[in-house]
């Protein structure tokens, strides 16, 4: 995983120096200095070669569980934490309880998790963690309570290096990066990758990616380039990079290793795909991070993460007024509705005014997982949700951005890596719209409930998509997708059938479809639907082929007919009162024998069967000709019946 720009605490370039010792103190003070310089993986190699050799203290396991924490490798990062508790537990400030806990969270070792949250909380840790887990004990559960309906699958532009911080460029393109450099690039010692640059690629219309190339101009450098946000025209973006301007880099002095911290800058469009006239933003600093930035919706405001002074925990979200030639306000903090004592970064907004960001302060499914707020007019956030699963996974999950109106967006990740993997990669996120279609069945004569009514869900070709039986009270419920024709049917023993077509919306909700039966008398003796408790067969208007419903109803009679062969069946069919009766007749006709015609394709024998077209002369309801009706109740007209002849 590519905490380089994750963490931005860390996320320093930082200079070399050399050291000396003697044996062993030597080893361990040579590791010192590489963790202190933030060079994880060479470090994790000497202090192995430490502990192999016997050497093991508090200080050892602290940093080489740091090492794999802060590089995302949690695996490991939970043994060497484990063994500092174990072994030396007088000795293990309550931040690595945190941290194992953290660690085992991810890998779904939930228990053991919380058991050490509760030892964090003990041991006098401080933080919105503990507000978390006191105040909702059961966060994993919640979590999955809100978590959206989304799917999730890599792009094909990744890299077989890290790739990650997608931004949405105009409609069809995405701006996002990538260490993916592989002609005399330079090697960040700290992730063994090249630096990173800003890629664009082509967006179709389903999300696919495509078409990778480098942004053109003078943005990326030989040193990191990541995060964009871009202006509604497309002339102006936003964008990380490490303190490096015309060849120049601001280094933090101040520390024992000097640092080239990530700053914000912005530049315009010199042409088609050229970018120029690069400008460091005012409130960067050589002494701390500026990152991930992200435009309001009107533009005004540049939200971004920071560990700037009065940053309440790790990094915070902050934002500052646009006022326009290149000034800027003071940053202002979101606050601690929003910051916590962990790290919030990668802020976005939607369309619809919702800020998305990462945090690893608060309750979730491990590493960083994305959250989610309502910003009002004033860029004021709302309540704050998890997204869950599997938008969310016990890996870092971060760089969130979508489409809310096509539901289409991506996520950066480093859950699809091996163990130990430190590489991220951009996912597509198509968020699965979902509409509960609930009512209730009743009678519609007593308004009484009918339980145990079967309710079916039927597409726009009325093919079976799910079947229910109403509860007790007559209630039932499905699942539909949003923007979509289906029919919903009501049937009970007793009843006539009843069935409403609906439209579902275009945004997820719920909608009502009661559905009243009419109760039916007794059967006739004849009546051999009327015995075997079978719906009517019914026809599309003005059609007279076999629906595949009716083809559900046709296998109870061609059944009946097999199993009791003196049976002889005369079909009978009949239409609805549009259309000249005439017509009308000659229709029903061609549904008879397509109804026995179906019955002799399945073996039947044809002198066992007799049909007839009856038009419009046996209407089952008031739908006569001139009286105006539903196309429901013209529907219940378009029917076969079965009739046993002596």
């Amino acid at each position: 995983m590519n905490t380089l720009v994750r963490n931005i605490f860390l996320f320093a370039l930082v200079v070399m120096t050399s050291g000396s010792g003697f044996a062993q103190q030597k080893d361990i003070r040579k590791a010192n200095k590489e963790f202190d310089k933030f060079a994880y993986i060479d470090a994790r190699e000497v202090y192995l070669k430490v502990v192999e050799d016997g050497y093991e203290s508090a200080e050892i396991f602290k940093k080489l569980g740091d090492t794999y924490y802060f590089n995302s490798d949690y695996s490991n990062a939970a043994k060497w934490y484990q063994k500092l508790i174990t072994q030396f537990p007088d000795q293990t400030e309550p931040e690595y309880y945190y941290r194992a806990a953290q660690s085992l969270k991810s890998l779904e070792k939930y228990d053991e998790s919380n058991t050490l949250l509760k030892d964090y909380v003990a041991k006098g840790g401080t933080g919105f963690v503990i507000k978390s887990y006191e105040d909702d004990p059961n966060y994993l559960k919640s979590t999955v309570f809100k978590s959206r309906e989304f799917t999730v699958d890599k792009v094909s532009v990744n890299s077989s290096k890290s790739d990650f911080g997608p931004a949405f460029y105009m409609k069809d393109k995405v701006v996002f990066a990538s260490a993916d450099n592989t002609t005399g690039a330079k090697i960040n010692e700290w992730t063994q990758e090249p630096y990173l640059d800003l890629f664009i690629a082509d967006k179709a219309a389903n999300g696919e990616l495509s078409n990778k190339m480098k942004l053109g101009g003078g943005i990326n450098t030989e040193y990191n380039e990541s995060t964009a946000t871009f202006s509604k025209d497309g002339n102006t973006v936003y964008f990380t990079r490490n303190n490096f301007l015309d060849g120049k880099k601001g280094l933090d002095k101040s520390k024992k290793f000097k640092t080239l911290r990530l700053t914000l800058y912005k530049a315009t469009k010199l042409g088609e795909s050229s970018w120029g006239n690069i400008v460091e933003l005012p409130f960067n600093s050589d002494k701390y991070s500026v990152a991930h930035p992200a435009l309001s919706l009107d533009g005004k405001k540049l939200y971004f993460s920071s560990d700037m002074p009065g940053t309440l925990g790790m990094s915070d979200l902050w934002y500052v007024d646009i006022l326009g030639n290149d000034t800027y306000g003071v940053p202002v903090n979101l606050g601690k509705d929003i910051n916590t004592a962990g790290k919030e970064s990668f802020p976005f907004i939607s369309d619809k005014n919702n800020l998305y960001f990462s945090s690893d302060g608060r309750s979730g499914l491990g590493g960083y997982d994305i959250f989610v707020t309502p910003l009002d007019e004033e860029g004021k956030p709302g309540a704050i949700t998890n997204l869950g699963a599997p938008a969310n996974s016990s890996k870092d999950d971060f760089g969130f951005i979508i489409d809310e109106n096509d539901r289409i967006g991506y996520v950066s990740s480093n859950r699809g890596g091996d163990s130990g993997s430190i590489d991220d990669d951009i996912y597509l996120v198509k968020e699965i719209c979902s509409i509960a279609i609930n009512g209730k069945v009743f009678d519609e004569e007593t308004k009484d409930p009918l339980p145990g009514a079967q309710v079916s869900l039927l597409d726009e070709n009325n093919q079976l998509v799910s079947q229910t039986t109403a509860k007790n009270d007559g209630t039932y419920s499905f699942t539909g997708d949003c923007g979509t024709q289906y029919t919903v049917r009501g049937t009970k023993e007793g009843y006539n059938p009843y069935e409403k077509m609906i439209e579902t919306p275009s945004l997820s909700g719920t909608i009502d479809v009661p559905l009243p039966l009419k109760r039916i008398g007794p059967c006739a003796p004849n009546d051999l639907g009327c015995k075997l408790n079978l719906q009517p067969i019914y026809f599309d208007f003005d059609k007279s082929n076999i629906r595949p419903d009716a083809e559900i109803e046709l296998a109870k009679i061609l059944a009946a007919m097999r199993e009791y062969p003196e049976l002889i069946i005369h079909i009978e069919s009949h239409t609805d009162s549009r259309g000249n009766d005439s017509y009308n007749e000659a229709l029903s006709e061609r549904r008879a024998q397509s109804t026995l015609k179906w019955l002799v394709g399945k073996g039947i024998d044809k002198n066992r069967l007799t049909a007839k077209g009856y038009g419009e002369t046996q209407l089952v309801n008031k739908c006569s000709n001139g009286v105006p009706c539903t196309a429901e109740e013209h529907q219940l007209n378009r029917r076969s019946m079965f009739i046993i002849k002596n």
